[in-house]
């Protein structure tokens, strides 16, 4: 007699969902086993004018810092603010919350790139587009990268930055690799530091932040290093490098001279007594343009130092 079928289909039916709990479990303890079925999707190429746009926009984007830098050097030359603020400092601190020396910063950072588009440019022979870059030239995309490139004279310039873009292997080089390579060029071009102590210098403030309102000013050296100067003015002490420094020449009775100011206006400062019209003279004797005081300076000078009992 055969068997009833339904029994048969029971059987198979439990055997069946066993099975399934069985697979759900091995893939619950092993996620690899699972299929997982992916749609491709096809990436339209780049049009001739997509690829126009974006290399258009590229260059925008690269040229952020530099066109900031221009537009700033504009800005102070011809004195546009002058309708909404005393000094250049303040409209921009005022308009564009930038610190006087992030502006400095982005006014040289644009002078050392047109030195490298110039330098790079009179080497090779091909189109410029319409921002005045040729093709193949890799330029810098923010300020940091070219700060390094400040201690370099600008006929160096170009080249070292050719050289950073060819140790970073084409692109655009990060601002450690500009100032490794500005340091061995400057290591292997270095000569010896001209100055000596006591020597009378003038300060040549450029480009350098540190130094605003310091050009022009007369220091006395009193430590010579490798690169640079520790050199004392009417205000203090200051480390310059040497090319922001330029010999006045005296002679060394007019430098023994100097000295003496020199001596006399830290000792006034040192005594914590001076009031603003007593900074004002100093500063004016810190500007000095020659080796002596005239009599009225002089009377001047004795006179605040007698107000601050340090004569005698």
């Amino acid at each position: 007699m055969p068997k009833p079928p339904s029994k048969r289909k029971k059987d198979t039916s439990a055997a069946s969902s066993d099975s399934t709990l069985t697979d759900d479990q091995d893939l619950e303890e092993n996620p690899a086993l699972a299929t997982i079925n992916v749609t491709a999707v096809e990436v339209p190429e780049l049009t001739e004018q997509e690829i126009s746009d974006r290399l258009h926009l590229e260059r925008k984007v690269e040229r952020a810092f530099f066109e900031a830098g221009k537009a700033l050097m504009e800005l102070r030359e011809r004195r546009l603010y002058r309708s909404t603020h005393k000094t250049f400092e303040e409209y921009c601190r005022d308009r564009f919350s930038y610190t006087y020396r992030h502006v400095n910063y982005l006014i040289a950072g644009s002078v050392i790139v047109d030195n490298i588009k110039m330098g790079t440019n009179s080497s090779q022979n091909e189109s410029q587009d319409e921002m005045g870059t040729i093709s193949s030239q890799i330029l810098p995309t923010s300020e940091v990268q070219v700060r390094p490139l400040a201690k370099l004279e600008p006929q160096q310039q170009p080249e070292a930055w050719q050289q950073a873009v060819e140790q970073a292997e084409g692109k655009v080089p990060t601002g450690r690799i500009v100032k490794d390579v500005v340091q061995r060029i400057m290591e292997r071009t270095k000569a010896p530091n001209p100055y000596r102590v006591g020597e009378v210098c003038q300060i040549i403030a450029k480009d350098n932040p540190d130094l605003r309102g310091k050009g022009g000013c007369w220091g006395i050296v009193n430590h010579v290093g490798e690169f640079s100067c520790t050199v004392t003015m009417w205000d203090g002490k200051y480390t310059v490098r040497i090319d922001h420094l330029k010999p006045l020449n005296y002679l060394e009775s007019e430098s023994q001279q100097m000295q003496l100011l020199c001596d006399r206006i830290s000792r006034l400062r040192e005594s914590g007594k001076l009031e603003a019209a007593a900074e004002a003279v100093l500063k004016c004797l810190g500007e000095l343009k020659r080796p002596y005081l005239t009599a009225f300076e002089e009377e001047l000078l004795s006179f605040i130092e007698g107000k601050c009992s340090l004569q005698g």
